[in-house]
């Protein structure tokens, strides 16, 4: 097939950027030697033009499987065949033990005498730059990208030999035989040498215990033990190590809806985002990262220290203008164009992020450390500004591009950047700017007669709206109103009739909702439906939460990643693996995990 399913692939990274391995062993999405860098490997955007690393056995009929080396993010992709078995194993060294830059494939025969296969196709700058290739020895070569200075270094034990602008080997290796592959980012004029191959078996020790170190310090023990486990280190390789900022997802315009235009570059950081991110984090005990990202907010993010509103979204060194362009020269994946990088949402206007901030900043406060007296300050600044500005209409938590609405959602986490101010300013005993408290009680009472609708006995997506919105969700969740509270009840009950097929949740009804400025359809949220899941359980119907909770785990790929969306037959769309997606299920195994230990407790006779 031209294109493999989304679901088809693992991810594996260093905490610099990540790489997506097919189940067919080719290597189809990497920016190198950042997250935000431009591609090197793209295939999935343009099976021609994209760039990949390909490497697999020459069978003739073969099963394959992936798995990951137990609570570590390295990488077995696993070729059965009736003329032998061969693995490959595929990590990068992550940048807390070495520089990282690296990407390392390792190939073993455990059954029989396996021929192998390998093609090095890089293509620089998304495809757009040609570049030289250099053949240093037998087993080294360098690939220079001819408009800049990026350089990269192949490294192998096998012999290797130049394809015009690949490079390529053939080798083959008997059972408990391995070959070895380094793909490196270095500088012109600046390789350093190695011992090789004692490298790539240190290198993978290494870092096979720093991700069993790293997941051990996780505080969950609960039910549901290993998908949380696999949504934290998901999180983890989203999160940049030199500057703590959370990714929503490492890709760029893998499609919500395929042959269509409904495709965006992800790979920066929203407050949104990766403020819930950092609550799943202090959930399972990691305050080292929620503290890594509070000092990304407090130190690069730009505009928190001035009068102008936060954006909602910014570059991972903090940098906001992330001006839109399209790949005209990439067909897609799946002949889904426009093919986009950079992103011209950030110059919306989405209120809804200072309630995620100030709630994220209230759990660090009161879980992890104090905040400081300067970065109150700043946020104070911030929430002044709010004062003044909370009733505008917005483009919303979806980033409608037709028309800006008074969203409930935006609302709604209007009151929360209220209410945390307040809850932090009394708890530290700063002072307490008296319109905080008045602007939050308007919007309470706001909510509760221009969002209800008695007729249909919900809130609705906007005042006047003809359907409610999964974002809705959140009402309880972020404590606005009671989980069993009859308004609310009536309010999920509602949504399940417009919006929840089986255990997966629509954002809203297109027919119905306000102009997102896309004709294209479009899948379920899986973010939502987790969203969902905790609804249920926190409204006590544990059952039927239980239920839905574990057929959403049945959606995952075999490696127990989600994308953003998914379609009418279960496939994965939309980038991936999305951030937003795996710490909803963080927080939803939590929440079901704590309910039905309260109810199995409740029901004990001493």
């Amino acid at each position: 097939m031209r294109y493999q399913p989304i679901e088809n692939y693992g991810i594996i990274g260093d905490l610099n950027t990540v790489a997506l391995v097919g189940l067919n062993g080719s290597i189809d999405f990497m920016c190198f030697p950042n997250f935000d860098s431009p591609s090197i490997f793209a295939a999935l955007l343009d099976v021609e033009k994209g760039g990949s690393f390909q490497l697999n056995p020459l069978f003739e009929e073969q099963k394959t499987k992936q798995l990951y080396l137990p609570d570590t993010n390295v990488l077995l992709t696993r070729f059965l065949s009736p003329d032998g078995v061969g693995e490959i194993t595929d990590f990068m060294p992550v940048e807390e033990l070495y520089s990282g830059k690296e990407l390392i494939r390792r190939v073993t025969s455990i059954r029989g005498e396996v021929t192998y296969r390998m093609r090095c196709k890089p293509r620089f700058d998304y495809g757009r730059s040609t570049h030289t290739v250099e053949q240093i020895s037998e087993t080294e070569v360098i690939f220079t990208c001819t408009g800049d200075s990026t350089v990269l270094r192949l490294m192998s034990s096998v012999p290797l030999q130049v394809d015009g602008a690949d490079v390529v080997a053939e080798f083959t290796l008997s059972p408990t035989q391995t070959a070895d592959f380094l793909l490196e980012h270095v500088k012109k004029g600046h390789i350093q040498e190695r011992d090789f191959e004692a490298y790539i078996t240190q290198s993978l020790f290494e870092t096979v215990n720093y991700w069993k170190n790293w997941i051990g310090q996780s505080t969950y023990t609960g039910r549901w033990l290993d998908m949380v486990n696999r949504s934290a280190l998901v999180l983890k390789l989203l999160t940049s190590h030199n500057y703590g900022s959370i990714l929503a997802a490492p890709t760029f315009s893998l499609p919500e809806s395929i042959g269509a235009a409904r495709n965006f570059d992800y790979r920066f950081t929203w407050i949104r985002d990766a403020s819930f991110s950092m609550y799943a984090l202090i959930r399972l005990g990691y305050a080292k990262e929620a503290g890594a990202f509070m000092h990304w907010v407090e130190r690069l993010c730009q505009d928190i220290k001035g009068q102008n509103r936060l954006g909602i979204m910014y570059s991972i060194d903090g940098h906001r203008q992330l001006e839109e362009k399209e790949l005209t020269h990439f067909e897609g994946y799946k002949q889904s164009s426009p093919v986009r990088i950079g992103n011209d949402a950030y110059g919306q206007l989405q209120l809804d992020i200072y309630g995620e901030l100030l709630d994220s900043v209230y759990l660090y406060d009161k879980y992890g450390e104090p905040i400081s007296y300067d970065f109150w300050k700043d946020l104070e600044k911030q929430i002044n500004w709010l004062t003044d500005n909370w009733q505008q209409p917005d483009e919303g938590i979806w980033e409608v591009r037709g028309g800006r609405k008074n969203f409930l959602y935006s609302r709604l986490l209007c009151w929360v950047a209220f209410d945390r101010a307040i809850k932090i300013a009394e708890t530290r005993s700063f002072p307490l700017n008296k319109r905080w408290r008045e602007e939050r009680d308007k919007i309470f009472n706001s909510i509760f007669t221009e969002f209800w609708d008695d007729e249909k006995q919900a809130f609705m997506q906007y005042p006047g709206a003809l359907t409610v919105d999964a974002s809705t969700l959140l009402m309880p969740l972020v404590r606005f109103i009671s989980p069993k509270d009859p308004r609310w009840l009536s309010t999920l009950k509602r949504i399940e009739e417009e919006l929840v097929s089986d255990s997966l949740v629509y954002r809203y009804r297109l027919d119905m909702a306000a102009p997102d400025g896309f004709v294209s359809h479009e899948g379920t949220f899986s973010m939502c439906s987790f969203w969902y899941v905790e609804c249920l359980s926190r409204s006590g119907q544990l059952e039927k939460a239980r239920f839905y909770f574990e057929k959403m785990l049945g959606y995952a790929n075999h490696l127990g990643l989600y994308a953003e969306q998914l379609g009418f037959q279960g496939e994965h769309l939309g980038n991936f693996p999305q951030a937003f997606t795996h710490l909803g299920l963080i927080s939803a195994a939590y929440n079901l995990n704590k309910q039905l230990n309260d109810s199995r407790n409740k029901n004990v006779n001493y």
